[in-house]
């Protein structure tokens, strides 16, 4: 597969290092003159732009947090006057007042360029045809994967999020040879188009999927039930969007766009910087973002980050599959637990019985913590009288206590009863928040 822009994605560290310097004290000088914020934080801490050298002096900067965008909303972070920012995007305020980020045009030509990598990664070519399945709006998904793909030349199917009978019609009468939605919804199509013995009919050979966790178990789901290879996108719209980081034919973490994020791994609990290969929190520099840049932004996201050379020739480091959010973590009777560890043992124990759909429901009785994890049967399971469910329950309540150290109560369920979503799964029903 071609590399989108060899020149930067090939650089060796020594100068990709250097570049990030130099972009890391432009940022930071700009940022200290035009986002009050930033500019208290670091007059709290005696800092100064002088003080910052190069990347070496990263650490030394204050971190951001997502409050902070709640708390300015909606303009109050950006670092243009409005009459430079081209679009903005929000996220979700179902826990608080939405987040909103803005776009300079030379912010959206970067993004262009950062996920056409991510497409040329996976196989698109001018030849293409991709169905882009991700919600277009204020969701960054499907606008930053549209422009992208026209950006490489490759023919855009935008037909945005929902509509399942639609979108398996238009996949096969348009001949898409590649799919971009959430990992979650391609598990809903496979499903669909396994049930209606539609796999001969497509022209699929890879898909783009991304904006929630998912294993590598899911991914096998989605190759074998789909035909084929499934690739992995990060992104958040507080850095950019999808295509902060992206997964080559190696598929062996995801190569992070250094030239324009650096990305260090903390303890979520002590904020200290870790080495490579440790397991902590994501955190992102903007050097290049004009519109809303973001100094040391904690995502939340747990994972890792590898510095080692990739076989496929780029020199960009990689991060480690997110395997959780450090604020999506449920604490079950004392015990840390990610929605995304639960759902990894459940698909090592399938052996064809249960499917990945999958609900898990945490409440307290008695001043004690219950998990309930709600898991659909396989068509087969189900109409097999002679095999034992209580068996199988068994099975997988056995697994969640010797793999994770915690006991919860498995219910397998009739197939098609978890309600299926056309955007980001919700997993998790946690009613000591209710």
């Amino acid at each position: 597969m071609a590399i989108y822009d060899p020149q930067i994605e090939t650089l060796p560290r020594e100068q990709l290092h250097k570049l990030q310097g130099e972009r890391l004290n432009w940022q930071v000088k700009r940022m200290y003159e035009r986002v009050p914020l930033f500019r208290e934080r670091m007059d709290e801490k005696g800092l100064s732009p002088e003080d910052i050298k190069g990347v070496e002096d990263l650490h030394k900067l204050p971190f951001s947090y997502k409050q902070d965008l709640r708390d300015h909303y909606p303009y109050g972070l950006f670092a243009e006057p409005m009459e430079n920012i081209k679009r903005v995007h929000a996220s979700s305020g179902t826990t608080g007042k939405q987040i909103v980020v803005g776009y300079t045009d030379g912010d959206l030509k970067r993004w262009e360029s950062c996920v056409a990598r991510s497409l040329s990664a996976i196989g698109v070519t001018s030849s293409s045809f991709v169905q882009n399945a991700f919600g277009y709006g204020f969701f960054t998904g499907g606008l930053g994967i549209h422009s992208a793909i026209e950006r490489i030349g490759a023919t855009t199917i935008p037909i945005s999020a929902g509509n399942t009978q639609r979108q398996l019609q238009t996949m096969i009468d348009f001949s898409a040879t590649h799919l971009a939605c959430t990992p979650s919804y391609a598990m809903f199509l496979a499903e669909t188009i396994e049930e209606k013995g539609l796999r001969d009919q497509l022209t699929l050979k890879a898909g783009v999927f991304g904006a929630e966790p998912w294993t590598e178990n899911m991914r096998q789901e989605i190759e074998n039930k789909l035909g084929i290879k499934a690739y992995d996108i990060y992104g958040l719209s507080e850095i950019m969007g999808p295509g902060v980081s992206y997964e080559c034919e190696e598929q062996s973490g995801m190569h992070i766009c250094e030239d324009h994020f650096i990305a260090e791994i903390i303890d979520p609990e002590t904020e200290e910087v870790l080495p490579y290969g440790a397991t902590g929190e994501l955190v992102f520099t903007t050097i290049t973002k004009e519109g809303f840049p973001v100094i040391r932004y904690r995502t939340r996201d747990i994972c890792t980050l590898n510095a080692k050379p990739c076989a496929c020739g780029r020199t960009h480091i990689r991060m480690g599959k997110p395997s959780g959010r450090s604020d999506d973590m449920m604490i079950i009777r004392g015990v840390n637990v990610f929605p995304s560890q639960i759902e990894e043992v459940l698909l090592k124990v399938s052996q064809g019985n249960i499917t990945p759909n999958y609900q898990i429901i945490v409440d307290r009785v008695n001043n004690t913590d219950t998990l309930d994890v709600l898991v659909e049967m396989s068509e087969a399971l189900f109409s097999d009288a002679v095999r034992s469910i209580e068996k199988i329950e068994k099975q997988i309540t056995n697994s969640l206590r010797s793999i994770l150290g915690i006991g919860a109560t498995v219910h397998l369920v009739n197939p098609k009863t978890i309600e299926r979503s056309e955007g980001k799964a919700k997993r998790v029903i946690d009613k000591r928040k209710l």
